[in-house]
């Protein structure tokens, strides 16, 4: 009597499961999946980010094509390499980011948010605490790649009008 063939079906079928399992988890994680994983929320980086980079320990770096403005309560410089340490409720150590408050620019140092959520998120900038709404935040923006003194931009910064009379011959 001959013996009866082998079957392969069960090795077959965990060699099928570990492969879907695979593919389940390798699904690709954009920093913006990352940020709530933190606590923070997804808007505080523009749209155009093209990769990033995070530690064990936190570090993070995040590239962009090009530099780029976001106009928030303030107006928001973001340089093509921002880095900083992502802890839960807080960046720190940031280097990239800076706010325009009338004709200057300051480096926004830390980035925090309330734990539990509140409706605030609050911007080191030196020696400088400043709340704000979190809302505006809550959504990812579209980078402007200058600053175009629109009149809607000067109302929104309050600058005197002098101030807009030479802004505006400065970037025409």
């Amino acid at each position: 009597m001959a013996p009866a063939p082998k079957t392969h079906l069960p090795i077959l079928l965990l060699l099928l499961s570990f492969l879907l399992a695979l593919t389940t988890t390798t699904a690709a994680t954009t920093v913006y999946d990352i940020l709530p994983e933190f606590g923070l929320p997804t808007g505080l980086l523009p749209d155009s980010v093209t990769s990033y980079t995070l530690s064990s320990d936190g570090a993070f770096t995040v590239t962009l094509p090009k530099p780029c403005y976001i106009q928030f309560d303030y107006l928001v410089y973001y340089e093509t390499k921002i880095t900083g340490k992502l802890k839960m409720g807080s960046i720190t150590d940031l280097s990239g980011i800076q706010v325009q408050r009338f004709l200057f620019w300051f480096d926004v140092d830390e980035i925090r948010v309330d734990l539990p959520p509140s409706d605030s998120i609050y911007f080191q900038v030196g020696l400088i605490n400043k709340k704000l709404d979190v809302g505006q935040f809550n959504t990812v923006h579209s980078c402007r790649a200058s600053v175009a003194c629109g009149q809607a931009l000067k109302r929104s910064l309050q600058l005197p009008t002098p101030v807009e009379e030479i802004e505006m011959l400065i970037t025409e």
